[in-house]
């Protein structure tokens, strides 16, 4: 089948919660916790940590403010709109920034997708609070499901935890998607992102001499997007008029520790470390991330290095 453009119809899985790994689990429980293999198969466009209640509340009241705002602001710096507005937001979580498009759009309707049901409760009770509002939220597990193509005149997906191939897979759905002239807005950290974690597992790499383990760390940050090859990715998709910006920023954590029980690095900086890796057994090298942080940073602020991207897009 063919869409507009004669663009062949894209399918992208969305991710469900996968048995045998509790929703919620400490901070610490999650460097036990880790399957490669699930990452690997799925045809993930975000982050597939499962929110239940309790860690919804948590996403919305500390992840959003002090790390998913990061990409969410540069992404309503790069936000072209007029008086109307039709916006998907592919993996919207608990709907950060929708109610802040609502707000600078006059005539703005929003619909976010999301796996995660407790999350959507979150998203769909913000929206309420403002009364009749043109925002509705549905849970999905592939796109385009049953949109149609050309419907939106903008798309917003940010910090998707992917492997590269799948990066593109999903730059194609939302190229599908997107009426001419409509403008893709794709927020990611970029290469050279959490350097202090990879400094560690380069140490953990030469210190048990494991070359296969130091190879596949390697290839997986050398699959790391960066400025260049996220707007080639969006052009080999169909886009064009692509513009990239970087903001380089420090994440602040009190310690080893405090970086290790944040739920930031829980629900999403730890989900996008595991996209570097196609190995079936990590629970050592994590361990050893773990326990150095914690030994390293014991007394002092560790300063997470980030690479905030955003690149904008317009279908032809």
């Amino acid at each position: 089948m063919s869409g507009a453009g004669g663009c062949s119809r894209p399918r992208v899985r969305l991710p469900r919660s996968r048995p045998g790994c509790p929703a919620f689990l400490r901070a610490s429980a999650l460097w036990h916790c880790f399957d490669a293999g699930r990452f690997a198969s799925s045809r993930a466009v975000f982050s597939s940590e499962e929110l239940n209640r309790a860690d919804a509340a948590i996403f919305e009241t500390f992840v959003v403010p002090r790390y998913l705002s990061l990409f969410g602001e540069l992404s309503l710096d790069m936000l072209s709109s007029g008086p109307e507005a039709r916006v998907l937001h592919v993996g919207c979580r608990t709907g950060y920034p929708d109610l802040k498009i609502h707000d600078r759009v006059e005539r703005a309707e929003i619909l976010g997708l999301d796996s995660s049901l407790a999350a959507l409760d979150v998203a769909r009770q913000k929206a309420a609070a403002l009364g009749d509002v043109h925002i509705e939220y549905r849970q999905a597990e592939s796109l385009p499901g049953d949109l149609e193509p050309g419907t939106f005149t903008h798309a917003l997906c940010l910090h998707p935890v992917v492997w590269n191939v799948e990066r593109g897979e999903l730059m194609s759905a939302l190229r599908w998607l997107l009426c001419s002239a409509g403008q893709a807005l794709v927020a990611v950290p970029l290469r050279g992102s959490f350097q202090e974690i990879t400094d560690l597992f380069r140490e953990y790499a030469l210190k048990y001499d494991d070359a296969e383990f130091s190879k596949q760390l390697e290839a997986g940050l050398a699959e790391r997007p960066t400025l260049e090859t996220l707007s080639e990715e969006l052009e080999q998709a169909g886009f064009e008029d692509v513009d990239v910006e970087v903001r380089h920023v420090t994440l602040p954590f009190d310690s080893g520790r405090a970086f290790v029980d944040d739920p930031v690095s829980r629900l999403l900086i730890l989900p996008e470390v595991r996209t570097w890796f196609r190995v079936d057994d990590m629970q050592h090298a994590l361990d050893y991330v773990r326990d150095a942080m914690d030994k390293y940073w014991s007394e002092s602020r560790l300063d997470l290095s980030l690479n905030v991207g955003c690149a904008s897009a317009r279908c032809p």
